[in-house]
C-alpha cells in the first residue's frame, strides 16, 4: 500500500487502497478559521459497506498471524509516530485548537498505546484451570471477534483512535475507523503510519463522512461483530438501538457532569490549581473535564475567590501561542452550544462571577473564543448542573458537610470522573467508596488519565467493557473453551 503524496488531500483507506469519496470536507483550524488544514474524501454508505467487506475478507489471515507478529506491527507504527512528532503535534493543535503541549502530551499518549498493546502481542493471556475429570487438560484462549466498527469523537482525535484501534488490532480483529468530520487528521495519521508499518490490505480501513450516514451503515453491515464509540450520550443511544436489533457486540463512551469535592482541610492553592486544570485545559472539552466544584462551606469564600481571580486571569487565544492557556471551541455549533447554557445560566438565576463572553477582537476574531466562565449561587436543579456542556463553563456549589457534597455530586445522570481534595485519609477512603464514578481522582484534576489501566464510567456515562489497559481486550476477544483428554 502507497500512502497519497498531496499536502492537503486526505483519501479514505478501503483494502488497502487510497479513495476518493462523493466530495470533500474541509478541516479548518478553529482558531482561526480562514486556514484551511486539508481536505478530507467524503465516504458514502456504499464506501462503508466496501470497507466492511473489505475486514471481513482479511479477517481469516489476520486472525491466524501469531499474536507477536500484529504487535509487532504496532510497535513499528509507534517508531514511525515517534518520527514525526512535532509535525502531529501541531497538526492536533490547528485542527483541534487544543494548545501545543496538551497536543504533544496527547500524541505521546497514542505512540505510548501502540507500544503498550504491542507488548500485550507477546502475553495475548488466557486461561488455565485443572479439570475434575482423569486425564483431561482443560484452558480457554482468547479468540478475535471478527469485523470491528470504530466511531471516534473530535476532542481526542488521537488518543482516543489509539486506544481502540491499538487492543482491536492486536487481537487479531479487522477495523474500520470512522472519525469525527472536525478533526479527522490525526486520526488518519495513525492509519498512516499503520500502512507504513506493515499492516495487510483491509485489516486497517477508514472512511470519514457524515456520522449519522455512515453510522447506520456501518451497524447495519453483515460483516460487523462490535462497535466500540465515543461521543455524545444522544448518538451513543441511538447506535445502541440499531445495534442491538443484531445483537451487536456494544461498547459506548459518552457525557460526563463531573464533580470535584474541596474539603475544608484541603490545600487552598492546590485545589484551586486542580480545579482550574480540570474545569479549563482543553478548553473544558473533555468528557473528564470538571464541570462542577462543590466546597465545604468553611472555606467556601476564601475558594470562590480564588477561583475567580485565577479564571479572569487565564489567557485564551490561539494553541499556538506559547503564552495560551485556554483555546477555541472545536467549531460553531459547540461555541454556540456553550454561549446558550452561559445565557441559561444567567436566566435561571445563577450568578456569573466570570467570564462567559464571545472573544471577537484579534487575536481571537477569526475563530470560536470564549472566555473562561464561573458560575456561583447554582442551583443543583439548573441545566448547568445537570446537564453536560463540554466547554469552559464551571458551576460552583456550597457543601454544608461531606455527606452533603456527596449527596450534590451524585445528584446527576452521568458517573464517568470525580475528583476529592483533601489531606483526610479516611475521607479519601469514604469519597472512593460513595462517589458514584468510574474513574477517581485524590488531590489531582478530574482529567487526565493513564493508558494502563481500565477507563469508563457507570450511570449514564459508559455502557459495556471498560477501556484501555489489560481490561481493553475483554471487548475485542471471546473466549473459546478446550477440555483435552490425552
Amino acid at each position: 500500500m502507497t500512502v497519497p503524496t498531496a499536502s492537503t488531500e486526505f483519501l479514505n483507506l478501503i483494502d488497502g487502497r487510497w479513495t476518493k469519496g462523493l466530495g470533500w470536507i474541509e478541516n479548518r483550524n478553529p482558531a482561526d478559521t480562514r486556514e484551511l488544514i486539508g481536505v478530507f474524501a467524503r465516504g458514502s454508505a456504499d464506501d462503508m459497506r466496501a470497507a466492511v467487506d473489505a475486514a471481513a475478507r482479511a479477517f481469516p489471515a489476520w486472525a491466524a498471524t501469531p499474536a507477536p507478529a500484529r504487535g509487532d506491527c504496532l510497535f513499528r507504527a509507534a517508531a514511525s509516530l515517534d518520527a514525526s512528532f512535532e509535525q502531529l503535534a501541531t497538526e492536533m493543535t490547528l485542527e483541534e485548537g487544543k494548545t501545543l503541549p496538551e497536543a504533544r502530551g496527547e500524541v505521546r499518549r497514542a505512540i505510548n498505546i501502540f507500544r503498550y498493546f504491542g507488548g500485550e502481542g507477546a502475553r495475548l493471556p488466557g486461561m488455565l484451570a485443572p479439570s475434575e475429570r482423569d486425564r483431561v487438560f482443560s484452558f480457554a484462549i482468547r479468540r478475535p471477534l471478527g469485523v470491528v466498527g470504530l466511531i471516534t469523537p473530535w476532542n481526542f482525535p488521537s488518543a482516543i483512535p489509539a486506544w481502540k484501534l491499538a487492543p482491536a488490532l492486536v487481537a487479531g480483529n479487522t477495523v474500520v475507523l470512522k472519525p469525527a468530520s472536525s478533526s479527522p487528521l490525526s486520526s488518519w495519521r495513525l492509519v498512516e503510519a499503520l500502512v507504513k508499518a506493515g499492516v495487510p490490505a483491509g485489516v486497517v480501513n477508514f472512511v470519514a463522512g457524515p456520522g449519522s450516514e455512515l453510522g447506520q451503515a456501518l451497524v447495519e453491515a453483515g460483516p460487523t461483530r462490535a462497535v466500540s464509540f465515543t461521543g455524545s450520550c444522544a448518538v451513543g443511544a441511538t447506535l445502541y438501538d440499531r445495534a442491538v436489533g443484531r445483537r451487536l457486540r456494544v461498547q459506548l463512551e459518552m457525557g460526563g457532569k463531573n464533580p470535584t469535592v474541596v474539603l475544608a482541610d484541603a490545600d487552598l492553592e492546590r485545589a484551586v490549581d486542580n480545579t482550574i486544570n480540570g474545569a479549563f485545559a482543553s478548553t473544558g472539552q473533555k468528557c473528564t473535564a470538571t464541570s462542577r466544584v462543590i466546597v465545604e462551606s468553611p472555606i467556601y469564600d476564601r475558594f470562590v475567590e480564588r477561583l475567580v481571580a485565577r479564571a479572569r486571569a487565564l489567557k485564551v487565544g490561539p494553541g499556538m501561542d506559547a503564552a495560551t492557556e485556554v483555546g477555541p471551541a472545536i467549531d460553531a455549533d459547540q461555541l454556540n452550544t456553550v454561549m446558550q447554557y452561559i445565557a441559561a445560566g444567567v436566566r435561571d438565576g445563577a450568578t456569573l462571577a466570570c467570564g462567559g463572553r464571545r472573544l471577537d477582537h484579534p487575536p481571537c476574531d477569526h475563530g470560536f473564543f470564549v472566555e473562561p466562565a464561573v458560575f456561583v449561587d447554582v442551583d443543583e436543579r439548573m441545566a448547568i448542573a445537570q446537564e453536560e456542556i463540554f466547554g469552559p463553563v464551571l458551576a460552583v456549589f456550597r457543601a454544608r458537610d461531606f455527606d452533603d457534597a456527596i449527596r450534590l455530586a451524585n445528584d446527576v445522570a452521568f458517573g464517568l470522573s470525580a475528583s476529592v481534595q483533601t489531606q483526610n485519609v479516611g475521607r479519601v477512603f469514604d469519597f472512593v467508596n460513595r462517589i458514584e464514578a468510574g474513574l477517581v481522582t485524590v488531590n489531582l484534576p478530574s482529567a487526565g488519565v493513564e493508558y494502563q489501566l481500565p477507563f469508563g464510567g457507570t450511570k449514564e456515562s459508559s455502557f459495556g467493557p471498560k477501556e484501555q489497559g489489560p481490561n481493553a481486550l475483554d471487548f475485542y476477544t471471546d473466549w473459546k473453551t478446550v477440555y483435552l483428554r490425552y
